[in-house]
């Protein structure tokens, strides 16, 4: 599969948000957050590299990777520039002290407009993929989410999504489970792939309590430039 062309660098880079703390990127689909056997330039290098740059900072640029996207997905990353912000981030998003919000498109409309998904996610590792089910079965964890057909497009929908529970690749795998693939995702199930390698799945909104600052937060992406994407806002 070819990933996407686009690459985030220094100088394309999505800033959403920045202080002495945290930095907030939008995420190009094909990025990868964190350094992989892949030994492509992952997404905290760009951002060191622009701190570095912007700040005129000599020697090494402390960040630390909070959490991860997967790689053809697109959105919110949130890094901390203070190992104090480090850990108090960690601690939130284990905790689930965060309100997570994706879009997501999909070909088929699920079965109701709106409702909760629960099941019980088995990961593979061999084949980096977690599959639902309907009870549980040993080594599964539950996985939680709350969906709502959004907007309806010519021939897809757009799919709202609140997280409960964060697990492996888990909006892919529990929209496979009710039939509803996400556009581009062949592993989970959809028919064909993008051309840039990407799916059609957005970190749109994150939300929580600034780590150092006490104060409630909020950030909000625009999805990639794309006629399906356009077509959303």
């Amino acid at each position: 599969m070819t990933q996407s062309s686009v690459h985030s660098t220094k100088e394309n880079l999505q800033v959403l948000y920045e202080d002495n703390h945290l930095i907030v990127i939008n995420k190009r689909p094909g990025d990868i957050v964190q350094g992989d056997k892949t030994g492509d330039m992952p997404l905290s290098e760009v951002v060191k590299d622009y701190i570095a740059d912007k700040y005129n900072k000599p020697g090494a640029v402390y960040l630390g990777v909070v959490h991860r996207l997967d790689r053809p997905t697109s959105g919110i990353v949130v890094f901390a520039r203070t190992s104090k912000a480090l850990s108090r981030l960690n601690k939130l998003f284990s905790e689930r002290e965060t309100e997570k919000t994706y879009w997501a498109i999909v070909k088929d409309m699920p079965p109701k407009p709106q409702g909760t998904l629960i099941h019980y996610l088995k990961r593979n590792p061999k084949q980096n993929k977690s599959y639902a089910h309907e009870k549980k079965v040993p080594d599964s964890k539950k996985a939680v989410l709350h969906y709502k057909v959004k907007k309806s497009l010519q021939n897809y929908y757009l799919l709202e999504i609140d997280l409960e529970t964060g697990r492996h690749h888990q909006i892919r795998s529990q929209l496979s489970g009710i039939g509803t693939p996400i556009k581009g995702d062949l592993k989970y199930g959809f028919d064909r792939s993008n051309k840039d390698g990407s799916i059609h799945l957005h970190s749109r909104k994150l939300s929580f309590v600034h780590p150092v600052q006490k104060e409630p937060v909020s950030f909000v992406a625009p999805p990639p430039d794309d006629a399906i994407w356009n077509a959303c806002e």
